[in-house]
């Protein structure tokens, strides 16, 4: 959530007389109106005077709104098909309903899916009568009985359906990010396609909503049961979940969530879910988005034919009395193995409303990521181990979230105290004059950042339509935040900030709420994998315009020249607008000097002789400039980023930073118990243990990266002077430059004045290696409070070899990622044993580094040996499918044709690839390979690399529910301690065998 804001302020501002120029030049602040206009086929569309977007907006005859908008970067189009319905018109008796349709619109239609619809759709009557009655019936035996009949039907339906269809529809066209999600108001359906398959695209979306076929049902049901225990074993969905209810006591948004109940997960009605899908999937409630490489009169002719005879249906949308007042602060505990948190929220109205701009500037002037009243007097000063706010509008209601971790021995009441004691002072008006100004152009600036890209524009356009919000409003929204005072603020702020919150409470303990089910008995479907509908051979007939792949020619489009003191300089060019990144480049890092990584964090506690640490980000934040000193393995970058205009002084600020910084021995002490706390909470996050300790201790064992760390012991008795003249003494290394803006020159004059350095630059110390320990026989265990378990097989490969990348390419696509992919297809679909499966044969980033190949699986605990059956006889024995082959094979290439490498990401991919020892864009040699495959090349790929591999197994589970006698069958098992495994403590006797 608050990572949005994060991303908004990636880039900076100018200062305030330089941005509001540049926002003037970008036509952002001027009248902004309505024009009406009819295009050369007659079809009428809207568009706004001095929209950075271009958008065309069309509403067909049948009430469709049709987002165009024209963005050719790329030969790609960002799609997404909304409608205006969510959880918040779920059936009380029936919630989930929403979120369950999102997966089943997926299976396909009377067309797309099946083998012979006249013969199934007799048996998916049958099916959907059955659970009628399974849904009415009271007696539990009876229920198992039907349930059973359910099962038998299922699998006679199963075999005149083919799994998955959709998906390998969509893949063959190359669609990217295929997907779907709910929320309260909302159902939104993405993909990502090469502009060349438009048409296509339409064809199977248009054929894919005309007609709801709930086939695959039950299994289907299964894994959304699964993601409702991932919900179980999410403190994050827990807290939130319960900050509604506190906000919305009588509201479904507070009332019912998306994922539904588990009661009603276990009882469905395939009629309700019917019923809701005939209100709400109707064209005058829906909208298509489109943006990217399209031409507006084509694309909307097309769109026309596909979905114009869609037939209008009245919606009404229902309404929900009001919320009481808030008078009095509400309370709520949660519990769960994660760090402990609080939530303290205000209920605000929803999006639109008058009120809607005040709260969302509030917001940011508490939290901007840099220099809010939460920043800086909080994070910055280190009195909590974090804090930060945002805001989240809906139809109906919104609410502003004020967020906050405790430190160690800090309770979540005094956390609390200090949230509010900033809201107290916007409520006093005790922040900068200049402040509100400053949020105001950032964003206004962050605004146009964002608007060169075609996914975010397509997500502006979808939170428009959903919000019933005129495109107008939304881009006048900033100019109308401009028009706030000071004073505005603090009136606003004294009338809705008092004592009308509510308070959730994080615990770190047991819940004991958890919802624990029996499995039903699931017989595997058929997935008739190497059948296909008519509608798929007759799309595969249709030819579109070839898209030919581009390559880069790193060489030419990553020009070099140097500074007056040597110092190479590498540059691509900013063709877009006047914001820059500039980075100077130690090619050091962690592994060369551990040391590195408290050295640069600690860094940003810190200010100079001229400058508070706080007032330094002021100035910062004034220029609308961001710096950064990050290390990681092998690098470390000082940067900042920002308008080109304030280079100059930003680089000044930076400089001085960098040579004047003065150590401090109560931020520094402060700064290591952030560390100790930060370990402490990393260790209750289960993704950290299985993807960070679990996965490196089981390619490298006790000598690792992730390993070589400072205990906190070993880092109390550090200087910080020695920490701040590890930073300045970077300057007198080896380093390089990259520089991407439209004004190199400037860039090195710039340099020239203010980076100074030594005429002979030091070389690096040598850095650690790290021996990647060959895998097999073990299983690494962690035991973990959850619902769910989640295990990893690991096993390493062979040495880097680029002539891999082609055939791995294809074989991920179709083994082990995806939909259709053979993993999900089996464990997924068939089976119901996992809510998520997959598998990848991993090439390793560095030369002279092995492959990995590995498995993951995220399932139930009672499921865990059936679904390891089924994962090691994949990856022993791979089902082939020429038709899936092909499918696969198409689907990388016309990825790899739409694919543009651009801006910045021109020398970014470089390094990466000179990393793995490629000096060329390694793409035209892939792409020409897989031209040439067959299902051979890929069988042999499998039986060199796949097959016959032994794994280390990596498991995070609850003991209490594990099957240990199992795990034990794979390997001998070794039970760690999580102090031990990051070795945060060195203590070696600490291990469990």
């Amino acid at each position: 959530m608050k990572f949005v804001k994060l991303i908004l302020l990636l880039i900076g501002v100018s200062s305030l007389s330089n941005c509001k120029k540049a926002i003037s030049n970008e036509n952002i602040s001027q009248e902004i109106t309505v024009e009406k206009h009819t295009d050369k086929s007659g079809f009428s569309y809207e568009t706004v005077n001095n929209d950075p977007t271009g958008l065309r907006l069309y509403t067909l005859e049948n009430g469709l709104k049709v987002y165009l908008a024209k963005n050719e970067e790329e030969p790609k189009i960002q799609t997404l098909i909304a409608v205006k319905a969510g959880s918040t018109y779920d059936p009380a008796d029936n919630t989930g309903l929403a979120h369950y349709l999102e997966h089943m619109v997926f299976k396909g239609t009377d067309s797309i899916g099946t083998l012979d619809y006249e013969k199934e759709k007799v048996l998916l009557q049958k099916i959907s009568d059955l659970y009628e009655e399974h849904k009415a019936e009271k007696d539990e035996d009876k229920k198992k009985d039907i349930y059973n009949k359910i099962d038998e039907v299922s699998l006679e339906a199963s075999k005149l359906s083919i799994a998955n269809e959709y998906d390998k529809l969509v893949n063959s066209l190359g669609a990217e990010g295929t997907n779907a999600f709910t929320s309260n108001e909302q159902t939104v359906y993405v993909n990502k396609i090469p502009t060349n398959e438009l048409e296509k695209w339409l064809d199977i979306e248009s054929e894919r909503f005309s007609k709801l076929v709930l086939r695959l049902f039950h299994t289907e049901l299964e894994a959304v049961y699964e993601e409702f225990n991932r919900s179980q074993d999410s403190d994050r969905s827990k807290q939130y979940q319960a900050t509604l209810e506190l906000l919305y006591p009588n509201h479904p948004y507070g009332k019912q969530t998306t994922i539904g109940e588990s009661e009603h997960l276990k009882n469905p009605s395939m009629r309700a879910i019917q019923a809701y899908y005939d209100t709400y999937y109707v064209p005058n409630n829906m909208a298509i988005i489109l943006v990217g490489d399209i031409e507006f009169e084509d694309t909307i002719k097309k769109v026309n034919d596909a979905f114009g005879s869609y037939e209008y249906k009245e919606v009404n949308h229902p309404d929900f009395s009001e919320e009481a007042e808030i008078q009095t602060p509400r309370k709520k505990e949660v519990y769960g193995p994660t760090a402990e948190s609080i939530y303290v929220a205000f209920r605000t109205p929803g999006f639109g409303t008058k009120e809607h701009n005040m709260f969302f500037l509030i917001d940011y002037l508490l939290a901007n990521s840099q220099a809010g009243l939460i920043d800086l007097n909080l994070n910055q000063k280190q009195k909590v181990q974090y804090a930060s706010s945002f805001t989240n509008f809906d139809n109906d209601y919104g609410f502003h979230l004020l967020y906050g971790m405790p430190k160690e021995n800090q309770t979540l009441d005094e956390v609390k105290e200090l949230l509010l004691n900033e809201i107290e002072k916007i409520k006093k008006g005790e922040f900068d004059d200049w402040l509100i100004g400053a949020v105001i152009n950032d964003l206004k600036l962050t605004q146009i950042r964002k608007f060169e890209n075609a996914t975010p524009i397509a997500y502006e356009y979808l939170s428009a339509f959903i919000h019933s919000t005129e495109w107008k409003d939304r881009l006048a929204m900033l100019d109308d935040m401009n028009k706030i005072t000071k004073q505005d603020v603090i009136d606003f702020a004294n009338k809705n900030y008092s004592t009308n919150y509510i308070e959730v409470h994080k615990i770190k303990g047991e819940d004991k709420n958890i919802v624990k089910v029996e499995n039903p008995k699931i017989t595997p479907i058929d997935l008739n994998r190497d059948k296909e509908s008519h509608f798929l051979q007759n799309l595969m007939k249709k030819d579109s315009k070839p898209l030919e792949p581009k390559f880069v020619d790193y060489k030419s489009a990553i020009k070099t020249t140097k500074t007056k003191s040597g110092l190479e300089v590498s540059y691509v060019e900013n063709e877009t607008n006047d914001l820059f990144n500039l980075n100077l480049i130690f090619d050091l890092g962690i592994d060369n000097d551990k040391m590195l990584s408290i050295a640069s964090g600690y860094f940003d506690f810190l200010g100079t002789d001229k400058y508070s640490p706080e007032d330094l980000k002021k100035e910062f934040y004034k220029l609308g400039i961001n710096y950064s000193i990050n290390s990681s393995e092998d690098k470390t970058l000082v940067g900042i980023s920002g308008l080109k205009e304030n280079l100059d002084q930003g680089l000044l600020l930076l400089e001085d930073l960098w040579k004047n910084a003065v150590p401090n021995q109560e931020a520094y002490d402060k700064y290591i118990d952030r560390i100790a706390k930060g370990r402490q909470d990393g260790k209750t996050q289960k993704g950290n243990i299985l993807w960070g300790g679990l996965m490196s201790y089981g390619k490298y064992g006790e000598h690792s990266g992730l390993r070589n760390i400072y205990t906190i012991k070993e880092m109390k008795t550090m200087n910080p002077q020695e920490l701040v003249d590890k930073i300045k003494g970077l300057s007198e290394l080896k380093h390089r430059i990259f520089y991407y803006g439209n004004d190199i020159n400037g860039a090195i004059s710039s340099l020239d004045k203010t980076h100074a350095i030594t005429e002979d630059l030091k070389e690096y110390p040598e850095a650690l290696t790290y021996v990647e320990k060959e895998t097999g026989g073990n299983v690494y265990f962690v035991d973990y409070d959850m619902v769910q378990s989640e295990m990893v097989f690991l096993a390493k490969g062979s040495e880097l070899d680029p002539k891999k990348m082609a055939a791995a390419s294809v074989f991920n696509t179709y083994f082990g990622s995806g939909l259709s992919s053979i993993v999900f297809q089996e464990i997924r679909e068939s089976k119901s044993l996992a809510y998520s499966a997959f598998s990848k044969y991993d090439i390793a980033s560095k030369k002279g580094q092995s492959d990995y190949v590995y498995a993951y699986i995220g399932t139930q605990t009672n499921k865990m040996s059936q679904a390891v059956d089924a994962m090691m006889d994949l990856m022993t024995n791979m089902p082939e499918s020429e038709q899936q082959f092909k499918q696969a094979k198409e689907a990388t290439l016309k990825k790899i044709a739409a694919k543009r490498i651009t801006k910045d990401n021109i020398f970014w991919t470089y390094e990466r690839l000179k990393n793995r020892g490629i000096e060329v864009d390694h793409r035209e040699e892939i792409y020409h390979a897989i031209k040439n495959m067959t299902m051979s090349d890929l069988k042999e790929f499998f039986e060199k690399n796949i097959k016959g591999e032994t794994y280390n197994i990596l498991v995070i589970g609850n003991k209490k529910e594990i099957d240990m006698k199992a795990l034990s069958k794979l390997g001998v098992v070794k039970e760690f301690d999580i102090d031990y495994l990051f070795n945060y403590e060195k203590k070696k006797e600490d291990i469990k065998l």
